[in-house]
């Protein structure tokens, strides 16, 4: 197996096509791959104002961007996988009240699992990407770190928490060592025609992030009318399906009270919304399950972490404590608002990602 052969997924935006570029530069031989995932109808998927990674015009972008840097360049069909792994659960969870995150599933399931086997096949010895993140070696231990990217505005260590130890000795993060600025200055300088391409947070596969329409042509019975509750379980107004909330949701309720109303609770099996005052969505604990170790040890005493509940949440002191069933549970030192189950929570010691798992 070559050292020096790197497979590259390029998403057809600028932080991809750096990455390449990076390794380009560094000596390595590139193999540039765009992951199909699009699974949606054809004229969306031929829709440039799709988002990275999805649809016709991201592909075309990643084939320029190849062709610019002089690397071999293809595309994998990966829409069946991503269907049924990916975008089947974000439908079912959200059935269930809960709000996931797709990005994490998808890293962790499609993008460095397929990667990793489409690598072994040609002989490259590692797959890149273009996240804001690094990994570091131990040269005592030999065990691989994930940590933060260089630049904190745009660090995606979050989205990461599942990668295992034997995925890290194969993984390059080229970028995580870059601010976002000097990679738009090196793909200006490089003539890539990605180079101002504008980026999104939003879910890529959802075209304008109309995620409501998406979801009521898959789920239709989601969207019953049911009650929106105070705490103490009287009947304050209705919703038109529990897809439209989310907890700490202020928006949309429609409902007349001396105070502001937020989301405290989806119940989907009643059918339910539960409201009340925004102190009522601070809470010290939760409990998380699906734990991954960056480390690949699993903790069997309470520590002391920062702990992240949401991709832009400031990380929070906590203690960790490990349950007989495999999960955690996080005693926050301050109260959190609007803890949400389906979300990620991570932990960190400093710059460096122990792991995670999803907030149940």
């Amino acid at each position: 197996m070559a050292k020096n052969k790197v497979v590259v997924a390029m998403s057809g935006g600028v932080d991809s096509s750096v990455a390449a570029g990076l390794l380009v530069e560094q000596g390595y031989e590139v193999v540039g791959v765009t992951l199909d995932l699009f699974s949606g109808p054809e004229t969306d998927s031929l829709d440039g104002d799709l988002k990275e990674g999805c649809g016709w015009g991201a592909a075309q972008d990643a084939v320029r961007a190849a062709s610019e840097l002089g690397i071999s360049h293809t595309v994998m069909d990966l829409k069946a996988s991503f269907e049924s792994l990916v975008v089947s659960n974000f439908v079912k969870e959200y059935s269930l009240g809960r709000t996931p995150n797709p990005c994490i599933r998808c890293n962790k399931l499609i993008k460095f699992d397929r990667l990793l086997e489409r690598a072994k096949k040609i002989g490259a010895s590692h797959v890149a990407t273009g996240h804001y993140t690094c990994v570091v070696q131990d040269p005592r231990s030999g065990s691989f770190s994930l940590k933060k990217g260089v630049d904190r505005e745009k660090d995606q260590s979050y989205f990461l928490f599942t990668l295992t130890q034997k995925q890290l000795s194969h993984v390059l993060f080229p970028v995580g060592e870059f601010t976002k600025a000097e990679i738009r200055k090196k793909a200006r300088e490089w003539n890539l025609p990605v180079a101002q391409r504008s980026e999104s947070q939003e879910i890529c596969f959802i075209k304008d992030n109309e995620y409501v329409d998406f979801l009521r042509k898959r789920i239709p019975e989601s969207f019953r009318s049911g009650p929106i509750v105070n705490s103490e379980g009287r009947v304050l107004g209705h919703h038109n399906g529990i897809i439209h909330f989310t907890v700490g949701q202020r928006k949309g309720l429609r409902i007349s009270a001396p105070h502001p109303l937020y989301v405290l609770a989806i119940d989907a099996a009643q059918n339910e919304i539960v409201v009340g005052r925004n102190d009522l969505l601070y809470t010290r604990n939760l409990i998380a399950d699906n734990i991954n170790w960056i480390s690949g040890t699993p903790l069997d005493s309470a520590i002391a972490a920062k702990a992240r509940i949401r991709y832009k949440h400031k990380e929070a002191q906590a203690l960790l404590t490990p349950l007989d069933s495999g999960g955690i549970r996080v005693e926050f030192e301050k109260p959190q608002r609007a803890v949400t189950p389906g979300q990620a929570v991570v932990f960190y010691e400093g710059d460096v990602v122990l792991g995670g798992g999803t907030i149940s």
